[in-house]
């Protein structure tokens, strides 16, 4: 079977230092505990000659003081799954790891250190399939990973296929940050997907900073029907933590049909800490942000506190 432009592109992204060097004639790239991997379209929106680029300091690998508050696990998903491959950490709704794979290498992932090797969703459907049939109480299902959309169409169809057959499931949450990185990946076969599909979907896009909503990816997010959009970024050092940056992607989003859902503060994973920002600072900034924006259009500033499975807000 010949692969899909989104599948190819994914294939030639650059990966390690070397490649990354060479692209963007520099040598800020170092060996990193992460392996670094950016897809070419990304890339393409980078100033390169800017070392302070707000989507390249979120592939470059960072230099960072040890610092006892930061881990392998901040989230602790590990303790939250009863069956491998599923999250259960709130009462009405579960995570399936649908995929270990992601387009894009985000140096501040807090599933960097994640066992993938036995937490995949399509390897374990049986035990999983029987977990969800005996908890009527859950009615949402969200597909996260890696992204599940690094699953070709035809493995997310059956995946998808597989979750409407529970009578009581009746929302379906897609966390995916390829679409912005290779907007290609929302293909036809996909917007189908979603259009027929009797769930209600929630397709919840990661992007942190306006200049990464490409023409592309607009024109093509606009084609989906049958869906909430939705958007969470993750508040960074360097990247989006000034007003200005805040308020144009919040403006951006809407202009591309997207609502901004949650702000978040940094999950506390080893060799992310150069990318906190003070509760202080973003109480502040996200203050300024309800003083300059309707209020549709200022997401909810939250924490994951990874200890008692809920969200709170700062």
């Amino acid at each position: 079977m010949s692969m899909n432009q989104w599948q190819q592109q994914a294939k030639s992204a650059l990966k390690g230092v070397q490649q990354s060097n060479d692209f963007f004639n520099t040598q800020a790239f170092t060996q990193a505990k992460f392996p670094i991997k950016i897809p070419l379209q990304y890339a393409s929106l980078i100033d390169t000659n800017n070392p302070n680029d707000p989507l390249l300091r979120q592939v470059i690998p960072q230099v960072s003081a040890s610092d006892s508050k930061y881990s392998l696990s901040p989230l602790n998903d590990e303790s939250n799954s009863p069956v491998d491959g599923l999250i259960h950490k709130y009462p009405n709704r579960v995570l399936l790891i649908a995929s270990q794979v992601c387009a894009i290498h985000c140096q501040y992932c807090f599933r960097q250190n994640f066992d993938y090797s036995q937490h995949d969703a399509i390897s374990n459907w049986p035990a999983i399939e029987q977990y969800i049939r005996n908890h009527a109480e859950i009615n949402e299902v969200i597909l996260s990973g890696g992204d599940p959309l690094s699953l070709s169409d035809q493995k997310l169809e059956k995946l998808i296929k597989n979750i409407e057959n529970f009578e009581h499931v009746t929302t379906l949450r897609i966390h995916s940050r390829s679409m912005v990185v290779i907007p290609s990946r929302i293909t036809e076969y996909l917007i189908k997907i979603i259009a027929k599909t009797r769930l209600n979907v929630v397709l919840v896009t990661h992007i942190n900073h306006a200049n990464e909503l490409s023409t592309e990816f607009c024109e093509n997010i606009a084609k989906i029907e049958n869906a909430t959009l939705l958007n969470q970024s993750v508040l960074l050092n360097g990247v989006n933590d000034d007003l200005d940056s805040l308020k144009s992607l919040s403006l951006a989003l809407f202009d591309a049909g997207i609502l901004p859902y949650y702000l978040h503060m940094l999950d506390k994973v080893s060799g992310a800490e150069n990318y906190e920002v003070s509760d202080e600072k973003a109480l502040k900034l996200h203050q300024q942000l309800q003083s300059q924006l309707s209020g549709y259009l200022v997401p909810k500033l939250v924490r994951d506190s990874g200890l008692d499975s809920k969200t709170w807000l700062l």
